[in-house]
């Protein structure tokens, strides 16, 4: 069983929008970043490589479901195609 879940395999359908955010949404790229982050300790963790209670693992399984749930809003609003100018304001709704 993987334990990873990185967002290209998350939504492979929105690659090229994941992509171009990366390259210039600063807000867009810090998200992702931290999912990245979060998603790697939970691996180590159920790999038993580090260590934590059931709720330690449970909170930061939740706070990488928000950050999925956010980076998909900010793939949603994305302009299809062209410059992602403007879209690294902070705000998600």
């Amino acid at each position: 069983m993987d334990l990873h879940h990185p967002i290209l395999r998350e939504f492979p359908e929105h690659r090229e929008t994941i992509r171009r955010l990366q390259g210039g949404d600063d807000h867009f790229r810090n998200i992702y970043d931290e999912y990245h982050r979060l998603d790697d300790e939970i691996y180590r963790i159920e790999e038993e490589i580090d260590f934590a209670t059931d709720q330690e693992i449970e909170e930061l399984k939740m706070r990488r479901a928000k950050l999925k749930d956010n980076i998909y809003r900010l793939i949603r609003r994305a302009p299809s195609g062209g410059s992602p100018a403007g879209l690294g304001t902070g705000a998600v709704g």
